[in-house]
This record gives C-alpha cells, structure tokens and sequence, in this order.
C-alpha cells in the first residue's frame, strides 16, 4: 500500500513509520523540515517537506495514495486551539476530498466526545466533526489516553518538592497510552480497506494516579512518591507562579478537571473494543528513570 504520515518522526509517527516500512509498504512522511530528510528516507520512507497550512501541497501529497494518517502537532503558542485546531482540520478536509484518497486514520483523543470542558481536548472534539463530513471514505478515528510522555512534565517537581500535585491524581482513574502501543494500532488500521470502526480506542494502562505514582517512585528511588490532588484554585496560582501563558493554564485545568471528574473517559467505558497495547505503566517508567536520572 501507498500510505502518508503526518507528523514528522514525532513519538507516534516514528515507531509507525518504522512499522509500515518494515511490512513493506510504500510510506511518504510529512515534515515541515528538510533537516529531517535523510533521516526519514534512511528509515526507508520518501520525505515530502512542505506545511499543513499549504493545502496544495497536501492534495498533491495525498493524490495516488490507499490511505492517509492524519495528526495535528501540538502548538501551544496558538491562543486560541480549536481555532488552530479547526483550521488543520479544514485544510486535511479539502486535500483528501481532492485528491480522492479513501482511506483515513486521524489521531484523536480520548474525550473528543465531549463538546464542552476538557481543555485542549476540545480541538479534537472539533476535528473529528471536520473529517465526519467527508463524504466517500472509510474513516476511522484513534482515541488514544493520556499519553505517558506528559508524565516527564513532573520530573522537576518531584525534584524540587518531592511529589506530584495537579487538579487531578490520588485515586482518580487513568487510561494511559504508550506512543508506541498507538503507532500499533494505527498501523493496524491503516492497512484496513473497510472499516469495522469508526473510533478506536487505545490504551496501554488504566489504573489509579496514586498507583503511578508509587511505579514511577519506586523507579527513581523514592518510594514514598505521590500524587496529590489540588483545587483549580491552587494548580492555577501555581502556574502562574511559573509565568505560563492563560491561554494555557486555561486548557490545562479544564482538561484536569475533566480527568478527574470522570467525564473524560465515560465513552472510554462504554467500548467494549479497545486496542489495549502491551506497554504497562512498570515498563514506562524506566523510560521515567532515565529522564529523571538525566
């Protein structure tokens, strides 16, 4: 199969490269910088260099192509994410709608179902009704959960304080997902020409932020580590203490409000057919340790 990825070789979009290369498919990356262009084609893939904001150049990129992967990088300086959100999501719409690719694998987020509330999750919540509008595709969209890297944010904070306080955490429920278990299941959708479901969710642990908390601790030698739970008021004081933008601290506390309130994950609940990776929180944190020992 032909197949596109977007999102450069970011955490999800290497492993999935690899992934597809290695079964032999003919894999174009997406990469808005042409430093990465040896290494992708080392990877055995083809290197299109060019913006998601250029939607000639993703038609043309899309044009000839069995299936597409498509992703929304991060950009925190947008102030306004469902803005930026909506806007890549419009010009992924048009390409495909062009150059007829049918097949489309969109990394979303666990919660997108949810119209209010959840912070920078919202953005996908939104780019989901833009890729639903295409007419004549098989679409799946990937819901994977709170992504295991963000975890490394915390690395200062248990060194400066000793533990890890956030609007959320002690024993609220997490579904937590590995990079890699989502490149797998992508990669398993891709290679799809009929879709049996349209949202896929994804997880690699589901478990209690207190018992990550004593996994990742026991990793770096601190036992006793754990998660406190704060109000808004006070997880907001704190980052503005650390001068981070509003726009930001914003999204940040409505999506840990939404994790620790359970909304987040209602829909999650109700799926009876969740790709579940092999990647346990244990595993995870000596990827922790190693960041955390730097």
């Amino acid at each position: 199969m032909k197949i596109v990825v977007t999102g450069s070789l970011g955490n999800i979009s290497l492993p999935l490269v690899m992934e597809l290369s290695l079964k032999g498919h003919q894999v174009t990356v997406i990469s808005s910088d042409s430093c990465k262009k040896d290494t992708i084609e080392a990877l055995g893939a083809k290197a299109a260099i060019g913006s998601l904001h250029d939607v000639e150049f993703l038609t043309k990129t899309f044009t000839g192509v069995n299936a597409v992967y498509c992703m929304i990088p991060s950009d925190f300086s947008q102030i306004d994410q469902v803005a930026y959100y909506k806007s890549i999501s419009a010009n992924y719409a048009s390409a495909i709608k062009v150059s007829g690719v049918k097949r489309v694998v969109h990394l979303s987020s666990c919660g997108a179902h949810l119209e209010t509330g959840t912070g920078f999750i919202l953005g996908s919540h939104h780019a989901e009704i833009f890729f639903n509008k295409i007419k004549n595709i098989e679409l799946t969209h990937l819901r994977p959960g709170y992504f295991y890297y963000n975890l490394l944010n915390f690395v200062d904070m248990i060194k400066k304080v000793g533990f890890i306080g956030t609007n959320f955490g002690g024993d609220d429920k997490i579904v937590f997902s590995h990079p890699y278990d989502i490149a797998v299941a992508a990669a398993y959708e891709l290679e799809k020409v009929t879709v049996d479901k349209k949202i896929r969710y994804i997880f690699s642990d589901d478990t209690r932020a207190s018992e990550v908390a004593s996994i990742l601790g026991f990793a770096i030698n601190k036992p006793d580590l754990k998660w406190l739970t704060f109000t808004d008021e006070n997880t907001t004081q704190s980052m503005r203490e650390k001068e981070m933008p509003e726009h930001l601290i914003s999204n940040f506390i409505a999506m840990g409000k939404a994790i620790h309130t359970g909304r987040i994950r209602e829909d999650f609940d109700l799926d009876r057919y969740k790709f579940k990776g092999n990647l346990k929180i244990q595993i995870f944190a000596e990827e922790f340790a190693l960041a955390y020992n730097k």
